[in-house]
């Protein structure tokens, strides 16, 4: 589970890149190549878009990273107490006897 969380973050990581690379800090960015007498989406609307993709992506990378910083805390200690039961179940070589 914690492979798929990791893909889902490292997808939500570009597509957070492209929405910010997409933005112009002066407020023209995608919109201003959209411009035209009848937009169906205006100028202000595919603003809203962005930042709100922005912030949605963000907040779910955000969200992801916990949950698979939970995910490898349980699943390490699972790992760890099943080491510990093969070590504690251990037979002490020098202990066996030898067939001769």
């Amino acid at each position: 589970m914690y492979y798929v969380i990791s893909i889902f973050i490292l997808v939500m990581s570009v597509l957070l890149i492209l929405a910010v690379l997409v933005q112009n800090s002066k407020g023209g960015g995608l919109a201003a190549n959209f411009a035209s007498p009848t937009p169906m989406m205006g100028v202000r609307r595919t603003t809203d878009f962005l930042e709100k993709s922005t912030w949605t992506l963000a907040i779910a990378i955000l969200v992801l990273s916990l949950t698979a910083t939970m995910f490898m805390h349980f699943g390490a200690s699972e790992e760890e107490s099943a080491i510990k039961g093969q070590i504690e179940n251990a037979q002490d070589p020098g202990a066996m006897p030898f067939n001769e």
